[in-house]
């Protein structure tokens, strides 16, 4: 659902960019407490950040893979509803965000005039729609695993067609056609509902997989189980799962009702972030050679319902990476993957980079005593 440059007027494409500035800007405060939200914040910024970094990688690779949903027309992953549900609401917005600015400068996928309105359609509108569903889902549902593979999948679900809903509201208040919106919502909408099974799928299979190895480093999946409060520097903060290896206290003797512990040693999440590296690698350097190259829904809608003919030249059309090829690479197979590889890497480099700025952010700020959330 990449907005091309051209669809919507210069107008409401800089309201947009506003929006989704705003957005942004919300979102880096709340996401500062949400990669200090879980047990494995102990550790730093070196830890949570490339966490979130690779939600972003992995969304960016996962978004390569379209698949059919009708005769002629392809969905791909959002991607909304399962960041937010993995890292937080706050650090899911940034992480949609980082994907899209990587898609537009590097590969020519969205426009660049048209990212406010790809951030607020495709990052704001799915990410507040998917994590206000599943939060309230989760909140009536029994509390276990299979409550939030259950909650993520009706999220998922819901945040596709509320995306396309929020590109046809754009539209017709900025639109630069004259195709009746009554059309263009009934498309939309009708296309983007067997999308979101699609999404729903992969949001679920994703959710489920980590909650299976890790449940500690999904944010919805917090409160689960209600970990053992200790009292480190001053700062309440959540004991270790109890399998997982905690130093000795730093001062047994010290004089006071709640002695200072030492630092609780949390697992470590590297296995998962390589794992999730790897997974994210070959999905964009193997697998995507086989997605299904059918225009998607918004492409199909565009083209018949005629919204696409004022559409603009992207303005990174020269770039070496355009179209998700290498420039001056023959062999197709051999361009996409590459393409694919460099994609991944980069996403996850600078989103890890963004993610650990925010975290050493919250890091510097006076501690204060976390309000903990529960499912």
């Amino acid at each position: 659902m990449h907005v091309p440059d051209g669809f919507i007027n210069a107008p409401v494409s800089v309201a947009a960019g506003v929006t989704a500035a705003a957005a942004v800007a919300v979102s880096l405060r709340g996401a500062r407490r949400e990669l200090g939200a879980s047990p494995v914040a102990l550790a730093g910024a070196e830890r949570t950040a490339p966490l979130a970094g690779l939600v972003a990688a992995f969304i960016f690779a996962v978004q390569m893979l379209n698949f059919p949903v009708a005769a002629g027309t392809s969905g791909h992953l959002l991607g909304g509803a399962l960041a937010a549900i993995l890292v937080g609401p706050y650090t899911g917005v940034l992480c949609i965000a980082v994907v899209l600015l990587m898609q537009g400068i590097l590969f020519a996928d969205g426009g660049l005039t048209a990212l406010g309105v790809n951030i607020t359609v495709m990052g704001v509108v799915t990410v507040v729609v998917a994590y206000a569903l599943f939060r309230g889902l989760v909140k009536v549902l029994p509390r276990s695993r299979r409550s939030i593979t259950v909650a993520s999948f009706v999220a998922a679900l819901a945040s596709v067609p509320a995306a396309a809903g929020a590109f046809t509201l754009i539209y017709a208040i900025g639109g630069t056609t004259n195709v009746p919106v009554g059309k263009v919502l009934t498309a939309m909408v009708g296309v983007h509902v067997l999308i979101g099974i699609g999404e729903a799928v992969i949001t679920m299979l994703t959710v489920g997989a980590v909650i299976a190895v890790r449940p500690d480093l999904v944010y919805g999946a917090r409160g689960l189980s209600t970990p053992l409060k200790l009292r480190v520097g001053g700062e309440l903060v959540d004991a270790e799962p109890a399998d997982a290896p905690a130093l000795a206290p730093a001062s047994a003797s010290a004089p006071g009702p709640a002695p200072a512990l030492g630092p609780v040693a949390a697992r470590s999440p590297k296995k998962v972030w390589a794992t999730g590296l790897v997974t994210a690698l070959v999905l964009a350097g193997f697998v995507s050679f086989y997605a299904s190259a059918s225009p998607d829904g918004l492409e199909r809608v565009a083209t018949d319902q005629g919204i696409d003919e004022k559409v603009e030249e992207h303005a990174a059309a020269g770039s070496p990476l355009a179209d998700y090829g290498v420039k001056d690479v023959s062999n197709a197979r051999i361009s996409g993957g590459l393409a694919g590889v460099i994609g991944v890497g980069a996403t996850v480099v600078v989103g890890s980079g963004v993610f650990y700025v925010v975290r050493r952010r919250r890091t510097d700020e006076p501690a204060s005593a976390p309000v903990r959330e529960t499912v």
